[in-house]
């Protein structure tokens, strides 16, 4: 079992994603850090996608690569196939690297894993492989992200920045942390799955409950102070977003109360309209 590293699991759920996958494989493959395992959830694409992914699978068939596998099967919706995801992690972190989406740099999980001070834990072995790892261990990694276009040129900062200290609370000021850049001990993980009530916005939902989870045990969130991703401008929540909106509103009036959910709100409107 080793120890001395942590395994991450990077979590890519496709489905026709032809135009926009390969650019996120190659960025998998390029990665310095030789302690990845890569799940790739296919919702039985009917394009080439999966094409693109038997390529990559050959490329890395050396025992000194990283390990990929491949799970194709129907699922109910985006969300779900993250589930199974999550179910099938057996790395000690996971985050979630979707079609379109990268890591900004080669040596981005490398730069991750020297902040972490990892303290690997033989006595508590998870049963899905790989290691627990100490209490001790950050429950959160997270970081910035850039907007990148269909070509993976980049477009700007993300406009909401991760703040310097991270809490549940911070997130009544909209999704602070992208998705991509919010790296979960899989142990948390595994006791939080997706809400499926959720179509557009389980993921601002999920990150307030890891978050909630790992303070009611008194775990630490680690600041990066990196750019870990390049995220495709056009996601599932940008090409939905009037629904998005109002997801939300509902996912914050849950967590924190409707007086807060609709002066916060207020504000957001009143914020767009002056930078305008």
């Amino acid at each position: 079992m080793r120890n001395d590293k942590p395994l991450i699991s990077i979590i890519t759920v496709t489905y026709n994603a032809e135009p926009t996958i390969e650019r996120t494989l190659e960025s998998v493959e390029a990665q310095t850090y030789p302690h990845i395992e890569h799940l790739i959830i296919d919702g039985c694409s009917t394009d080439h996608t999966m094409s693109h992914v038997q390529r990559y699978v050959e490329r890395n068939a050396e025992p000194d690569r990283h390990s990929i596998r491949v799970v194709r099967e129907p699922d109910n919706g985006l969300y779900d196939a993250m589930n199974k995801g999550i179910s099938l992690a057996s790395g000690d972190y996971l985050v979630f690297l979707n079609a379109g989406d990268c890591l900004h740099e080669p040596t981005t999980i490398e730069q991750i894993v020297s902040k972490t001070d990892w303290q690997g834990d033989r006595a508590r072995s998870n049963p899905f492989g790989g290691s627990l790892g100490s209490s001790k261990n950050y429950a959160v990694l997270y970081g910035e992200t850039n907007i990148v276009d269909e070509m993976g040129h980049f477009l700007r900062h993300r406009r909401l920045q991760a703040p310097e200290k991270l809490t549940s609370r911070s997130f009544l000021q909209g999704m602070l942390v992208c998705h991509q850049s919010f790296y979960v001990r899989t142990d948390i993980a595994r006791t939080e799955p997706y809400n499926l009530r959720y179509r557009y916005s389980a993921d601002y939902d999920w990150c307030i409950r890891i978050m909630r989870r790992a303070e009611h045990r008194r775990l630490r969130f680690l600041n990066t102070g990196l750019i870990l991703t390049d995220y495709l401008n056009e996601g599932l929540t940008t090409k939905n977003h009037r629904k998005s909106l109002f997801e939300r509103l509902r996912i914050m009036a849950h967590h924190y109360g409707w007086p807060q959910a609709i002066a916060y709100h207020l504000w957001f409107v009143a914020r767009a309209i002056i930078k305008r």
